[in-house]
C-alpha cells in the first residue's frame, strides 16, 4: 500500500507583486476555474503521483473582526499558497517537482518575498513548507495509477457489455462473470488494460502509523486524570465563552460571492479554502490544538476508508495553523456543489463542525462545543462564504469522478480479482456495471 501525503509552501508576497502574479496564475486556466493541465508553467498532469493541487493569494479579508473583542487587528502580509495531496512521501514529490518544473516555478514564486535566481528551489520551498495540524484522506493506499486504472477497467467492462448486449441476455449471472474475466484477461495481455499491484507498505510508515495508533490513546490515558480534576474550570471557562462571544454574520459582498462562484461547479468536484482568526486567548487555542489532535487521529485510524463520520464525498482535507496559531487554514476538495457540502455537514454532522470552527471568530453560537452552531443554517453559511478564499489555480487528476466513484470502481475490480464469488455476491458485483 502507498499512503498518501500533503504538502503545503506559504511565503508573503513582495510589495506591490500581487496584480502581476494573479495575471501569471490565470494564464495557467484555461477558463476562470479550469486549469490547463497541461501548462507551460506547470504541467500537473504529467505527475502520476499527485491527485490535487492548488495556488492560492492568501489575503486575511475578515482580520478586523477581532476588534469586537476589544482587540487591534494582527496584520497578515498577503501571500503564496502552493498546496497539493499525492501518493507516497511529500519531500519525494516536492524533489521531482522542483526538478521538472524548475522554470515555471521560478517565475511563481519569484513574486514572493526574498526569493531569488539564486536560490536552491527545492530548499527555499522546504524551508516555507507549513504541516497540517490534521488532515483527511478519502481512502488510504489509493493512489492515482490505481484510479485512472480501476476507471478505465470499469469503461472497458461496461463497453463490452453494450456492444455484446444480445450474448448475455440468456446468461446466468456466474457464466456472464466468467465471460468478463476472460475478457479482462485478454484485454491485459494485449496492452489495453492494467491492473499493477499494490506497492508494498514503506516499513518506516507502516511502523510510525502503529505507534501513533497505540501512542495517542495511550496519551489520553495520561491526561484523563488531569482532566478530570480540571473539568470545572473548563466547563466554565466554555460555556462563559459560549454565552457572551459575539457572531458576525453579514451577508458576504457581492462582488466576492461572483469571484467565488465563477470558480465553481466545472466540475463534479470543488474546491474550498478558507482562512481566518481563532478566538482570542490560550482557551480557545489550546481547545483547537487538542481537537485537531484527535481529529487527525480519527482520519488516520478510523475514518481512513470512504468516509469522515457520515460524510462521504471529502477526497482530500487539511487544518493548518498559521502565524502563531492565532489563525487558521482549512482547505478541502469535495463531491458536489459548496451548498450541498455545507447541507452535508449540517444535517449529518453539525456537531463535529462546532467541535472545531466554533472557535474561530465571528462563527455563530454554540451550546457546550457541539451543539447550535452550524445548526443556524443561514448564519453559519454566510460565515462560511465571509471566511472563503479564490482558488487561483485548482487541480484533479481524475476529473469526472466522485468518491463514490472511486469506491465503485475498487469494488468492479476486486471482483474481478477474487478467486470466488456466491451468486448472491455475483448479482451485486454485475449491477456495478
Amino acid at each position: 500500500m502507498t499512503p498518501q501525503s500533503t504538502f503545503m509552501v506559504l511565503a508573503p508576497l513582495a510589495d506591490g507583486q500581487e496584480a502581476g502574479l494573479r495575471a501569471l496564475l490565470a494564464s495557467m486556466n484555461l477558463r476562470p476555474g479550469v486549469v490547463d493541465p497541461e501548462s507551460s508553467l506547470v504541467a500537473f498532469s504529467r505527475f502520476e503521483r499527485l491527485h490535487f493541487a492548488r495556488f492560492v493569494i492568501l489575503d486575511a479579508p475578515t482580520a478586523a473582526d477581532v476588534i469586537v473583542y476589544g482587540l487591534p487587528p494582527r496584520q497578515w502580509p498577503t501571500s503564496l499558497v502552493f498546496l497539493g495531496d499525492c501518493d507516497g512521501p511529500a519531500d519525494t514529490f516536492l524533489t521531482d517537482l522542483s526538478r521538472r518544473s524548475e522554470s515555471g516555478l521560478r517565475r511563481i514564486f519569484g513574486f514572493c518575498s526574498g526569493f531569488s535566481g539564486e536560490v536552491d528551489l527545492l530548499d527555499w520551498m522546504r524551508r516555507h513548507e507549513c504541516p497540517p495540524a490534521a488532515s483527511y484522506v478519502n481512502w488510504i493506499g489509493r493512489t492515482v495509477v490505481q484510479i485512472r486504472e480501476e476507471q478505465a477497467l470499469r469503461a472497458a467492462l461496461v463497453e463490452h457489455l453494450q456492444d455484446n448486449a444480445g450474448n448475455f441476455v440468456a446468461e446466468p449471472p456466474a457464466a456472464v462473470r466468467e465471460r468478463l474475466l476472460r475478457f479482462v484477461q485478454a484485454e491485459r495481455q494485449a496492452g489495453r488494460l492494467q491492473l499493477s499491484p499494490a506497492a508494498p507498505t514503506p516499513a518506516d510508515w507502516r511502523m510510525r502509523n502503529r505507534l501513533h495508533k497505540v501512542g495517542v490513546p495511550l496519551a489520553l490515558l495520561v491526561l484523563a486524570p488531569f482532566l478530570l480534576l480540571a473539568s470545572p474550570l473548563l466547563i466554565y471557562q466554555l460555556r462563559a465563552r459560549e454565552k457572551t462571544d459575539p457572531e458576525i454574520t453579514p451577508e458576504p459582498e457581492q462582488d466576492h460571492m461572483r469571484r467565488l462562484t465563477e470558480l465553481e461547479d466545472h466540475d463534479v468536484s470543488n474546491q474550498f479554502t478558507v482562512f481566518g482568526d481563532l478566538k482570542p486567548g490560550r482557551f480557545r487555542r489550546w481547545t483547537t490544538t487538542f481537537l485537531l489532535w484527535l481529529l487527525d487521529y480519527s482520519a488516520r485510524h478510523i475514518y481512513n476508508r470512504g468516509y469522515l463520520t457520515r460524510v462521504k464525498t471529502i477526497h482530500f482535507a487539511r487544518w493548518v495553523f498559521l502565524d502563531d496559531k492565532t489563525r487558521i487554514f482549512f482547505a478541502s476538495n469535495y463531491d458536489g456543489s459548496l451548498e450541498s457540502y455545507m447541507d452535508d455537514f449540517i444535517n449529518k454532522v453539525a456537531w463535529g463542525i462546532n467541535l472545531v470552527f466554533s472557535n474561530g471568530i465571528a462563527y455563530p453560537r454554540t451550546d457546550w462545543l457541539i451543539k447550535r452552531g452550524a445548526k443556524n443554517e443561514q448564519a453559519y453559511k454566510r460565515v462560511l462564504r465571509r471566511h472563503q478564499l479564490p482558488t487561483d489555480v485548482w487541480y484533479k487528476a481524475y476529473p469526472g469522478l466522485t468518491a463514490v466513484d472511486l469506491e465503485r470502481n475498487s469494488r468492479i475490480r476486486d471482483g474481478i480479482e477474487r478467486a470466488s464469488m456466491s451468486e448472491l455476491e455475483v448479482r451485486e458485483w454485475l449491477r456495478l456495471l
